[in-house]
């Protein structure tokens, strides 16, 4: 049997009539960029998200980019972070000048480790960036005290998040980036909500910062031809609104399947003892936008699932604070020793709605057949 890592083919086969009358909409209109697509869109995720406002730009990381720049990561100025992460959490500051300055990670959630945080803070630093990453966000009510206290901005990296809510020491749950300054979002095809391309979204609920967002992704115009910034040219696309608009319709059903699957993945691989299952905390909704385990030998592991045409992936196999493009901030190896062994036993295993259970089962029996027969 074979079992894809990740496919759009079977979500666009059962929902093809919808997204190809979507596409051909646009296509006829003919209006392609900021269309009145996107702020529909834009609207539907503000009502989703309980955020006051939401941007609409080109990917994830130009989302990341944005924000960065408009709330002062740059310059010297020093913001805390975690080293196991994608490289746009962190090259988002470097890009404007900024230091990334990373805490290591707690070792069950592979988030942020919230008490090591304020050990970090001195009088250069401005900001924390933390990452909701994989299935849960970080302790973001200890986050905010910290931030609070220490007068510092927040930009919540929720590329993978889309759904996530915290509810922490709070009467009702929070949309995974509605809560800090600016939050992202990425649309990235693979994502829980994902597109046909690249697309991302930016959310806050302060009104200038709102402002700001919208001028920096057209080039910081505050209207056309009339530039109040150096910004940027990243919109969301129209035609990625449009499909992007048809899944937001079904996205509670996806994150329900989610964990349907997630929950099975952990049933049949409860009594392996050479893999460590998630472990979430705190009071929060997740998504399972990736199922995690942490494999002994796990790239033998890797090797006899490719062998047995089981897709996989690895996040991440080298922390950011070794890798060469952030060798100029001087850490080295041992500095965030968590995150460096997590490294070296994660492994994704395939998730997405459309997988069968049969699938599911078929990637648990070949994990236990491994091990069985070392």
């Amino acid at each position: 049997m074979k079992v894809d890592f990740y496919t759009s083919k079977r979500e666009y086969d059962q929902k093809k009539e919808e997204f190809d009358k979507a596409i051909q909409k646009i296509i006829e209109k003919g209006n392609f960029i900021l269309g009145e697509e996107v702020r529909e869109f834009e609207k539907a995720i503000e009502e989703y998200t309980g955020a006051k406002h939401a941007i609409g730009v080109a990917s994830g990381t130009d989302a990341l980019v944005i924000a960065a720049d408009i709330l002062g990561f740059k310059d010297g100025k020093e913001i805390i972070t975690s080293p196991f992460t994608f490289l746009a959490s962190a090259s988002c500051i470097t890009k404007h000048g900024g230091k990334p300055v990373f805490v290591d990670i707690d070792e069950e959630t592979f988030g942020i480790d919230v008490n090591k945080i304020e050990e970090k803070i001195n009088e250069n630093t401005v900001g924390i960036l933390p990452i909701h990453l994989f299935d849960q966000m970080p302790d973001m009510d200890k986050i905010m005290d910290v931030a609070e206290k220490h007068n510092l901005k927040v930009l919540e990296d929720a590329a993978e998040a889309f759904g996530m809510r915290w509810k922490g020491n709070g009467e009702e749950y929070k949309h995974s980036g509605a809560i800090g300054d600016f939050g992202v979002f990425s649309f990235f095809p693979t994502k829980t909500l994902g597109g046909y391309g690249d697309g991302g979204m930016i959310i806050t609920n302060n009104d200038e910062l709102a402002n700001l967002a919208k001028c920096y992704r057209v080039h910081g115009a505050s209207k056309k031809y009339h530039y109040d910034f150096i910004g940027y040219n990243s919109r969301l696309d129209t035609l990625q609104a449009s499909i992007l608009s048809v899944k937001l319709k079904y996205i509670d059903d996806a994150i329900k399947r989610r964990k349907e699957i997630a929950e099975l993945y952990m049933e049949k691989l409860k009594d392996c003892k050479n893999v460590r299952l998630p472990i979430a905390k705190g009071d929060q909704k997740q998504v399972y936008y990736v199922f995690n385990i942490l494999a002994e030998d796990r790239d033998g592991l890797a090797e006899y699932l490719k062998k047995n045409e089981i897709g996989y992936s690895i996040y991440y196999p080298i922390p950011l604070h070794l890798q060469e493009s952030f060798k100029y901030l001087g850490y080295k190896k041992g500095d965030f020793p968590v995150a460096e062994r997590i490294c070296g036993e994660i492994l994704a295993l395939p998730i997405y709605p459309e997988i069968t259970n049969e699938e599911i089962e078929y990637v648990c029996d070949t994990i236990i057949n491994f091990y069985k027969n070392k």
